[in-house]
């Protein structure tokens, strides 16, 4: 990542155009492909990269906005009146076994697949991948098809910002606890002659 950031990253923010094309987050690690363009004439450079410090809680908050659209893209779930939790709401209980993973942004940002996961009750992990979800209302019958893009239009952001050096601050933990510096009395040893 040390080659991308005179390009990209935090001192050079207004000299790049970044699109994000796909976006997954494994194990609090993100691993995305984007373009980038140094202009608005530059032709775009695809990059595709995965980083080693953990995600910042913000875009796995963003993301789990994501869930309900999962869970009615995939018909897992019928919707509730407690489906739809506001920015600063937890998720319904309901949503629990369910995460998104990641996401591919179609051409021109004009849509989106989502990609998750369903915990079943043995232990194992059903894959869900939504079908491409247009965000232009005439093109779909998914009733709530302004939706995800009002909600996607947090995540390439958050993304872009993980780009650019947003992460969570990490602190490497000691291995030992430190221990007491005692000083140890030296005694005097006779020499056996």
């Amino acid at each position: 990542m040390s080659q991308l950031l005179p390009v990209v990253g935090p001192d050079n923010p207004a000299n790049s155009l970044i699109t994000i094309l796909r976006a997954k987050v494994k194990d609090q690690h993100l691993t995305y492909e984007f373009t980038e363009q140094r202009g608005e004439d530059a032709p775009p450079r695809s990059f595709s990269l995965t980083c080693a410090e953990q995600v910042h809680p913000d875009l796995l908050h963003a993301v789990a906005r994501l869930v309900p659209h999962l869970c009615l893209l995939t018909e897992q779930l019928d919707e509730t009146p407690d489906f739809w939790p506001s920015d600063d709401e937890e998720l319904s209980p309901c949503f629990a076994s369910f995460t998104v993973t990641g996401l591919a942004m179609g051409k021109n940002q004009g849509g989106v697949t989502l990609v998750g996961q369903r915990e079943l009750t043995g232990g194992r992990v059903l894959n869900l991948i939504t079908p491409y979800q247009s965000f232009d209302e005439g093109q779909n019958s998914y009733p709530y098809a302004g939706l995800p893009e009002a909600t996607l239009a947090t995540v390439p952001a958050e993304v872009e910002a993980a780009l650019r050096g947003k992460c969570t601050d990490y602190r490497q933990l000691t291995l030992f606890e430190p221990a007491a510096t005692a000083l140890v009395p030296v005694l005097p040893v006779s020499s056996m002659a």
